[in-house]
Order: C-alpha cells, then sequence, then structure tokens
C-alpha cells in the first residue's frame, strides 16, 4: 500500500511585523521539526510558517527532502482523490494554512475576487502570482486582535461627522450615509497629504471620550498605532475610525471574504485561505510598498457592518466518532478546518476524508494511527495525508491539533 501520510519539513519567513526570536510561536514550531535545517535566529522578526504546496514558500517531504507538490504530481488521484481533482480541476493544494506570529499591526489589506485576481495577475504576474482569489480564517492561538469590516453605517456616521473628520466627506452628501459614502470617505483618507493625516491624529487625541463613545479606545489605540508605524500612516485613521477592532480569545475565528478589508494587530493565529498569495495594500507599510487607492476602493466590498458577522463559530464535525474535534467551517468550497482537542489520555477517531489534509501540531504529544502504521505527533509535527484514510487519535498528555482539508 502507498503511503498517503508524509511528514512534512516547512520553512518560516521575515516580515518586520513578525515576533522577534523565540517569542514567535510561528518560529518555535518550525525549528521543531526533526531533521530540519531551520533554526532560529533571535536577531531576526518571524512572522509565518507556510503549510502547503504555494511556489513561494513550499513544504517538503521529511525522509526525502523532495518537494510535496512534485509527489503529489506523480499520482494525483492516489493523494488528491478523483472527486476532488474533478472538482477542482487540478492537483495542487487547493488550501494554504499557516501559523502566523504577530507583534505589530499587519499592513491594512485586501485580497482581490477571483475575476480582479485574473486581471491583475496577467497585468503584473510578479507582484500578483496567481489568478485566485484569497478569503481566508484566523483561528486564534492566543489573545488576538484585529481591524476587521466595518463598523455599523448609523455608528460610522456619528463618527465622521466630528470636526477633526468632516473634511473627508464629499462636498455634496446624501440626505443617507450609505456604502458610496463610506467608500469617498475611505478614499479620501487614503489619498491625503502627511500634513493632514497627522494633523487630524492630533486633533482627534484632543477629543474628549465622551464625544466618541463605545469608540473612546481610540484615544489609547492612536500612540500606540504611530509608535508601530508613523502618525502620517492613513492606516491609522481608516482602521481606527470606519472598521471593527475586535478582541478574540484562543478558539476564536474570524471569516475574512475576498474583498473585505483587514489588519491583524497582535497574536498567534492559525490561518488558512484559498491557494493563493495575491494582497492589496494601502496602510501600515511604507508608502511605497501601497497600491493605488483608486485599485483598492474599486475592489473593495464595504461588508460586514459589525463585528459579530466576521466571527466564524465552531461547529461539530461530521468524521469524528468520539466528539472530540469540532470544525471551522467557512461559506468558500476550498477549505474546512478541523480541532482536535484531547486531555490527557484520550482517543479520538474520524472517518476517512474524501480529499487531502495537512495539520500541525500546535500543542502537546500523541500517537496517530492510520494505514496500519503509527506516527508520533508532537508539537510543530507537520504531516500530509492523502484522501480515503482513517486517522486514530491518541494523546499523552494533552493533545492539540489543526487540520486543513477538502473533501
Amino acid at each position: 500500500m502507498a503511503d498517503l501520510v508524509l511528514q512534512l519539513k516547512c520553512q518560516c519567513n521575515n516580515y518586520p511585523w513578525g515576533k522577534q526570536g523565540e517569542d514567535s510561536l510561528a518560529a518555535k514550531l518550525c525549528a521543531k521539526t526533526p531533521g530540519t535545517d531551520f533554526t532560529i535566529d533571535e536577531s531576526k522578526n518571524y512572522a509565518e510558517m507556510w503549510m502547503g504546496t504555494y511556489p513561494v514558500l513550499p513544504s517538503f517531504v521529511l525522509s526525502t527532502g523532495e518537494e510535496l507538490q512534485k509527489v503529489l504530481d506523480r499520482e494525483e488521484e492516489k493523494y488528491i482523490g478523483k472527486t476532488v481533482l474533478q472538482k477542482f480541476g487540478h492537483a495542487n493544494i487547493m488550501f494554504l494554512p499557516k501559523v502566523l506570529s504577530i507583534a505589530k499591526a499587519l499592513p491594512l489589506q485586501l485580497h482581490p475576487d477571483k475575476y480582479m485576481a485574473n486581471r491583475l495577475h496577467q497585468r503584473d504576474p510578479d507582484q500578483f502570482t496567481d489568478p485566485n482569489h484569497k478569503p481566508e480564517i484566523a483561528i486564534a492561538l492566543s489573545d488576538f486582535e484585529a481591524f476587521v469590516g466595518f463598523k455599523p453605517l448609523s455608528q460610522l456616521e456619528k463618527l465622521i461627522h466630528l470636526e477633526p473628520l468632516k473634511r473627508f466627506l464629499p462636498t455634496v452628501q446624501k440626505p443617507k450615509f450609505d456604502d458610496q459614502t463610506l467608500k469617498h470617505v475611505v478614499g479620501e483618507i487614503l489619498k491625503a497629504d502627511d500634513e493632514v493625516i497627522a494633523e487630524t491624529q492630533a486633533q482627534l487625541s484632543k477629543l474628549p471620550a465622551e464625544a466618541l463613545g463605545k469608540d473612546s479606545y481610540i484615544l489609547e489605540m492612536i500612540p500606540r498605532l504611530q509608535k508601530q508605524y508613523d502618525k502620517t500612516d492613513p492606516g491609522i485613521i481608516v482602521a481606527l475610525v470606519t472598521m471593527n477592532y475586535m478582541q478574540l480569545k484562543p478558539g476564536d475565528s474570524l471569516y475574512i471574504p475576498a474583498d473585505s478589508m483587514h489588519a491583524y494587530l497582535s497574536g498567534d493565529i492559525i490561518e488558512c485561505m484559498a491557494r493563493s498569495n495575491n494582497v492589496l495594500n494601502t496602510g501600515f507599510c511604507p508608502r511605497a510598498e501601497r497600491n493605488a487607492v483608486e485599485m483598492f476602493t474599486s475592489c473593495l466590498t464595504f461588508t460586514p457592518h459589525d463585528a459579530l458577522e466576521s466571527l466564524l463559530p465552531p461547529e461539530s464535525f461530521s468524521k469524528s466518532k468520539k466528539g472530540k474535534t469540532k470544525v471551522y467551517a467557512p461559506p468558500m468550497s476550498e477549505f474546512d478546518m478541523a480541532f482536535l482537542q484531547l486531555g490527557k489520555d484520550e482517543e479520538e477517531s474520524w472517518e476517512a476524508i474524501g480529499g487531502p489534509s495537512i495539520f500541525v501540531c500546535t500543542k502537546g504529544s500523541g500517537m496517530l494511527k492510520a494505514q496500519g502504521k503509527e506516527f508520533d505527533v508532537k508539537e510543530g509535527y507537520v504531516f500530509f495525508v492523502g484522501h480515503g484514510v482513517q486517522m486514530d487519535w491518541s494523546s499523552e498528555g494533552e493533545l492539540e491539533v489543526f487540520n486543513a482539508f477538502v473533501e
């Protein structure tokens, strides 16, 4: 019988917003794979450990050193499964799971939908490296802060009519504050010159907390974000004034649709997305790295308008035989994410999944039995599992595993 369970060797990148050295969970997990050549340099910031076959930072089969995608390409149907191959029309892993360790705000960003991604890829394949969309989920492994989506329009209308912000409103205003008015406001903030942005932040900082109501956290956040970037960065105003600020606990999850603006602020998360690396940035980054404001706002979907709409609560996992696994199921076809959590000396079994999986152990240790073999599963270990494999789990102390899969 062919080996459908392959332990992987993964890599970690070094974006400036990542946590430094051993503080980075992404780096610590990446370094724990046995036989890996990855070591932590305490002077570097480690942002993301990627798991999968995207060519920017691909995973390798640990036992052979061969790139995972090349192994899958040799026997597509065996590893991916006929149904999934027919569904997507290719043998590339359809999803891209990551571990992120966030020390400061990521760029204020969105991911273009399939239509725009295809156009941008044709126009500039070096920057937009694929023609796919990139909806994603983020599951908190620690306390996690993020800016996601837009505040309710009634709340926004009150804020944007405050004296420091009125300058960004249209000259001729509609009777009702709507998404088109918001689009204008966001565009005007992003296009404003450095002096206007700095002056606006200074004026906001002088407002009494009562004037901001439930958004009085803005007063504390302005100096924090100015230290991370600069008082001339327009992302500070866009994020604090127009977007939902969310504080999540471990196990909480967000769903970010394509074209939805977001910026993660701090914490460690499991992130998973459709197979893509396309992104448009327009704040929390140097001016030279910002995409054109017109392009950004033309792609931007002005939903959701409530923080609760961004939450993705876990559900029961239909493949679980003992009820010790939950699943995060975003409204998209490329993947779901199962979360296995066992206490001391507990067991769980999953019925065979009808497509490929990639899982990472984020805590504890245990054993996986599959295809008549036993595999040690420890913190930082990453595995690919082909379709149609039943998985039986057991823990030693405790065990936490996140498994991205498609059927």
